[in-house]
């Protein structure tokens, strides 16, 4: 997971397919919104509602008065409460650490860092701090969870459970009423009623609000016998909760327009104007070095009638100077070419004395022969956020004055705008290198600010760029065709250096009472060949399409569900198309639908691309067979685990059927982990030595709660890797 792109695709974004309407042609998309819906309303809690943008907008937006006016309040009321809460604190706090062997965990997520490469660059002496880290405590591979895919593994690393407790199983769900995708971590639906004001319609009362992930997160647990956390980017955090500490959230937080992650390319040449997964066109035309265009908004829905909100934008060119000016929301922007702008401030005005601000990035590709404009998602301020990004809700617009404007769009690395070609690779990783910068500016603040307690920072930059740029290690990958250039061969390498710098630096702020854990939650592999799932399933009569069809469009739009029995949702689940459960299901549950789990295991195993001779499927695991949990139920009847090389379709994820199983992978995102969870094991480094030689991730929560003195819950399923000091081995008891 971009754009909320229009795709869910591989772990790293969490990207959104655009999705159908049931009630409507099904040749319209729905799109990013749909996912989202009102995805940002799910952490209003007990603040007021100022006025609600949804649900195609997806959230509710404060007035800058307001946010104002709240944050003004609380400061008043900290400064006030300050010299009680801070004796309070200091008699629970040293109550907290009493058992506690240590003083501070920091926890450093480097998404997808995968063991081959960790293990063949320290072999090679290019990642010397890896290496003493090491040598001072414990190097292993992680087991990830079943499925590999980011928000079960992170979901997993926080509460410490399998996916049957947490009931994350993908970054998609499926409606089995209707067949079609959902965010997995959220489902939110508008307020019930309206006050209809003119040509205006005010929500009464707040939406309906559901958070999907379960079980607790182990900082949670922490805070409540007084021990302080601060969380940056943890994925699956958002909405935020409370607890005692600060957080910041990552993988699933949206962007201005209730999407994963939107970008628009500006441009004058029509033959440009082609369908861009992840983003939008605006087409704009020239008259004496002037272009008057716009900035795509959020839905209005504040209105009767619903309608994007349009922010004016000029841009002035001088071809003489390679630059233009942007005049946008009363600010003059002077831009090179190929260089990219800091972050803008914007404002969207909906009506009723309202205002919503946005944050975002301008960058010209070209000036001649033709115009063309790169613009990045709209990110919210997290100055004056639209909705809560962060616990406190203050914290967000803290590290912004402290650190200044920073991306909050869970998932930052615009991955579907090198896809689609309206970025090129340098510019891609200068983005890129950009948000790590502004993560790194957090860490050191937590460093330096967090003297006790819990530091966990997540970056997502290792998983990306081994996303778009993993064929550069594989001679063989079909996308070299294309798309391969020389001076990028090493990003790879340079990347993994980068982080061993970072792994260096982490290491000077240590002392003897601090634990510090290096972790990924999977690795990664390449991904040269694409499996059609669905179109396998029509193959072999599993999966029917309707009368004089012989293929379908996205989201099993020409499916004949009457006589289907099976079909593939997500990056590697497979569903049932079950009496009872499904709306139209047709498998009898009990032993005719244990008969059909039986009869594709046997056929999916094992499967062969017979143009390339390889195994395409490794293993197929049955959820029956799969560590339980009170929500098992909602997992995929099967999860595939695909062999080195391969991972589900483009096609297959947006649901759609032909006749074609097989395809080469010809896109810039060349490498993946959605695949046999035991083929990409993640890696822990650690200071201290642990006490296992094979750790889970599931591991971790536990962990970390034993070195503060407070014996795991009994539900967790992960084990402490680490021996405690003895003389104070009375654990305190988390709750079970």
């Amino acid at each position: 997971m971009s754009n909320q792109k229009n795709w869910l695709f591989s772990n790293q974004r969490v990207s959104l397919f655009p999705r159908r309407r049931p009630s409507t042609n099904h040749s319209k998309a729905l799109g990013s919104k749909i996912f989202l819906i009102i995805i940002g309303l799910l952490s209003f809690g007990g603040l007021p509602l100022g006025a609600y943008i949804g649900p195609g907008a997806g959230f509710a937006f404060l007035s800058s008065f307001l946010v104002f006016f709240i944050t003004f309040l609380l400061a008043i009321f900290s400064f006030i409460a300050w010299p009680f809460r801070f004796l309070i604190r200091l008699l629970k706090g040293q109550q907290a650490y009493r058992r506690a062997s240590i003083n501070r965990v920091i926890i450093l997520g480097l998404d997808g860092l995968e063991p081959t490469l960790v293990e063949k660059f320290m072999a090679e002496g290019k990642l010397p701090h890896f290496s003493r880290l090491k040598k001072q405590g414990s190097y292993a591979r992680l087991e990830t969870t079943i499925p590999s895919i980011s928000p079960v593994a992170w979901s997993s690393f926080m509460t410490g459970v399998h996916p049957g407790k947490h009931n994350i199983f993908d970054f998609l769900s499926r409606d089995p009423k209707t067949y079609l995708p959902d965010l997995s971590s959220a489902r939110i639906r508008p307020p019930k009623k309206f006050l209809s004001l003119g040509k205006y319609r005010i929500p009464l009362g707040k939406p309906e609000i559901k958070g999907l992930r379960k079980s607790q997160p182990f900082w949670k647990i922490l805070g409540e016998k007084g021990i302080f956390s601060t969380i940056i980017r943890i994925p699956i955090t958002f909405p935020p909760e409370k607890f005692k500490g600060h957080l910041l959230s990552g993988m699933c937080a949206p962007d201005l327009k209730g999407s994963q992650g939107t970008f628009t390319f500006y441009t004058s040449d029509r033959e440009k104007i082609v369908r861009r997964e992840g983003g939008q066109n605006i087409q704009v035309e020239i008259k004496n070095n002037i272009i008057e265009t716009y900035i795509p908004g959020p839905e209005n829905t504040l209105r009767q009638e619903a309608e994007e909100m349009r922010l004016p934008l000029r841009i002035e060119i001088d071809p003489a100077k390679k630059e233009a000016t942007l005049l946008v929301s009363g600010q003059k922007i002077c831009l090179p070419e190929k260089t990219f702008s800091d972050w803008i401030k914007i404002t969207f005005r909906p009506g009723l004395g309202f205002k919503v601000q946005a944050i975002c990035r301008f960058y010209i590709l070209q000036l001649e022969p033709h115009f063309e404009m790169y613009l990045t998602p709209l990110n919210i301020d997290p100055e004056k956020p639209a909705l809560p990004i962060s616990h406190p809700f203050i914290y967000s617009a803290y590290l912004a004055k402290m650190l200044g404007s920073y991306i909050t769009l869970g998932e930052a690395n615009d991955t579907w705008a090198l896809n689609e070609g309206v970025l090129d690779e340098e510019a891609f990783l200068r983005l890129a290198y950009f948000n790590h910068e502004e993560w790194e500016k957090m860490l050191w603040l937590a460093l330096d600010k967090v003297k006790k307690g819990v530091i966990v920072t997540w970056f997502e930059t290792t998983d990306s760029l081994q996303h778009m740029f993993f064929r550069y290690l594989d001679p063989q990958h079909p996308a070299r065709r294309v798309l391969y250039h020389r001076q990028h061969e090493k990003v790879i390498e340079k990347l993994y250096c980068q982080m061993d710098d970072l792994v260096g630096r982490v290491m000077e702020q240590l002392d003897d009472k601090s634990i510090l854990i290096v972790m990924s939650d999977h690795g990664f592999k390449s991904f040269r060949r694409g499996v059609n799932l669905n179109s396998w399933l029509y193959l072999n009569g599993y999966l029917n399409l309707k009368p004089g069809q012989e293929t379908s469009d996205e989201w099993f739009k020409d499916v004949d569900w009457s006589k289907t029995k099976a079909y593939g949702l997500g990056l590697g689940g497979l569903y049932l198309n079950l009496k009872g459960r499904e709306a139209q299901g047709i498998v009898e549950p009990g032993e005719a639908e244990k008969q059909l789990k039986a009869e594709l295991v046997a056929r999916l195993t094992g499967l062969k691309d017979e143009e390339t001779g390889q195994v395409a499927i490794r293993t197929v695991y049955d959820k029956d067979e799969i560590p339980p949990g009170p929500y098992k139920d909602n997992c995929p009847d099967l999860i595939i685990g695909y062999n080195e090389g391969y991972r589900v379709s483009w096609d297959s994820v947006t649901g759609k059927v032909n006749s074609t199983v097989f395809v080469d992978n010809t896109k810039a995102w060349s490498g993946d982990h959605c695949i046999d969870p035991r083929l990409v094991p993640g890696i822990l480094f650690t200071n201290r030595k642990i006490t296992r030689d094979k750790p889970a991730i599931v591991d971790l929560a536990p962990s970390v709660l034993q070195l503060f003195g407070i014996e795991p819950p009994a539900y967790m399923d992960g084990q402490p890797l680490f021996s405690v000091d003895q003389k104070k081995s009375k654990l305190s008891r988390g709750p079970s």
